[in-house]
């Protein structure tokens, strides 16, 4: 690098690859030796889990707002036949200052589906065809009662620290397994209730960040040309490009020797590195409407300006995960959060995700991608049994339900319940730090082997807790 350094300082112009190997005087043998020790120090390369996994991927489909479960996937005969009487227990800690209104029948009816047989109410007609194929994990429980404290704990397993998100700790974990597209990708996350701390690595290092796509503030036409217009370099060729950033990552790594460790510094140069690598790969990766046939945009409801939005967050997905991304998620935001209005908000709700989720599930496995792939939908937390201003309901964290499909998960399977009036759960209780150690778990990692040395002592993403749920492996 010295000479190639002196080499520059006496022609004061950029070298193609040849001449910069010839500067160097070891021709292949020294782009062997760059390669190999470009290996040595790639945070993103490939690594071997702890044991067999069932699971190479994620795609984490969140309902930001927080989702009825009693009127989505738990329904309760009690609610019906007990309308309108008081709480019959003791109300926990509330986000709401008033006090707790009368119990409130789920606002939409529930039929079974599928040869599983599980109920899932008239909100999801499209999701419910695909009810074999998914686990319906019924016992959530959380800590938070705020969306701030919820968001967190739910993406990095702390509610009140600063952590990194559970896609960092795969990442870290494992690598990912294309090297010129980001491991970690969040699809128009919400910029509100903690931001960018929930897909932040934290005291990990910077490479296994997550690559945010847009943001919820922005409209899909608005968020599918950004990243291939901020990748194309339009003025240099890849040789002179290649060039001036070697020569900045020797000045940045001069700089950091000097500082000896600087976490963003460090972050800023493989971030250089990654934009320089993704030119060749993700401009064609976000070709999402150019490349798919029209069958398959209508299967996700790009066609419908009802569904395109998250239509097209879910189509990537699948885009990305069969392009090697390890953790993929899409975000619909900020829409569940009803305190009122309740059945029309919902409603509306659930028709912008219901076909696009369907759509995905049907699209893996017909791609042979589902058993590989583990999908998740989750809000932060569920809402109350009781309603709030007479046709809304508070937050709840103490019962509600997520699903997982794909990945290794048993199918058309129901694990953990709730009280029966859905408050909270008494069977099987899966708390976000066991919800946590079982997705590292399908992805081939132990929990507690996945530990990071910072500030003196070992951290890991359940902290000091979580525990499996081997009953919903398959």
């Amino acid at each position: 690098m010295e000479k190639i350094l002196q080499h520059f300082h006496k022609t004061q112009k950029p070298m193609s690859r040849r001449a910069a190997l010839r500067a160097a005087a070891c021709g292949f043998g020294f782009l062997g030796l760059a390669d190999l020790l470009a290996a040595a120090d790639n945070p993103l390369a490939p690594r071997a889990p702890h044991f067999p996994p069932k699971a190479k991927r994620v795609i984490f489909l969140f309902m930001h707002g927080g989702p009825s479960s009693i009127d989505t996937f738990d329904p309760k005969p009690r609610l019906y036949r007990d309308h309108g009487k008081p709480l019959p227990i003791k109300r926990p800690l509330a986000f709401a200052d008033e006090p707790a209104g009368p119990l409130m029948k789920p606002l939409w009816e529930f039929k079974q589906y599928g040869q599983s047989g599980i109920p899932v109410s008239s909100l999801f007609p499209h999701t419910a065809t695909c009810v074999d194929d998914m686990c319906i994990i019924r016992s959530m429980v959380g800590e938070g009662v705020d969306h701030g404290a919820a968001l967190l704990q739910t993406f990095t397993g702390s509610s009140t620290f600063v952590r990194p998100s559970m896609g960092s700790w795969v990442v870290y974990g494992l690598g990912t397994e294309n090297q010129n597209l980001p491991g970690f990708i969040t699809i128009k996350p919400a910029l509100s209730h903690g931001g960018a701390k929930n897909w932040s690595s934290a005291f990990l290092p910077g490479a296994y960040q997550g690559t945010a796509i847009g943001h919820a503030g922005l409209k899909v036409d608005d968020v599918k040309g950004e990243p291939i217009e901020y990748l194309l370099q339009k003025t240099l060729s890849a040789d002179e490009q290649r060039y001036e950033l070697d020569m900045l990552r020797n000045i940045n790594q001069r700089h950091a020797e000097m500082r000896k460790h600087d976490p963003q510094l460090e972050a800023r140069i493989q971030t250089f590195e990654l934009a320089f690598r993704m030119q060749m790969e993700a401009p064609e990766a976000f070709q999402v409407e150019q490349q798919e046939s029209e069958a398959t945009k209508k299967l996700y409801g790009l066609d419908d300006p009802v569904t395109r939005d998250f239509g097209w967050q879910c189509l990537l997905a699948r885009r990305l995960a069969e392009r090697g991304v390890r953790y993929i998620q899409c975000t619909h935001s900020y829409k569940w959060d009803q305190h009122s209005d309740l059945y029309e908000k919902h409603t509306e709700n659930a028709a912008e995700v219901d076909k696009p989720i369907a759509g995905l599930l049907k699209d893996l496995k017909s791609r042979g991608m589902l058993k590989d792939t583990l999908v998740i939908w989750a809000g932060e937390f569920g809402r109350t049994p009781v309603s709030q201003g007479g046709n809304g309901r508070d937050h709840n964290p103490y019962g509600y339900t997520i699903w997982m499909a794909g990945g290794g998960v048993k199918p058309g399977f129901i694990y953990g319940a709730t009280d029966d009036i859905g408050y909270h759960a008494v069977e099987d209780r899966m708390h976000i730090h066991d919800f946590h150690a079982t997705v590292l778990y399908l992805l081939g990692l132990d929990h507690e082997r996945l530990t990071y040395r910072y500030s003196g002592r070992d951290f890991r993403l359940t902290d000091v807790a979580g525990v499996v749920a081997k009953k919903i492996v398959a």
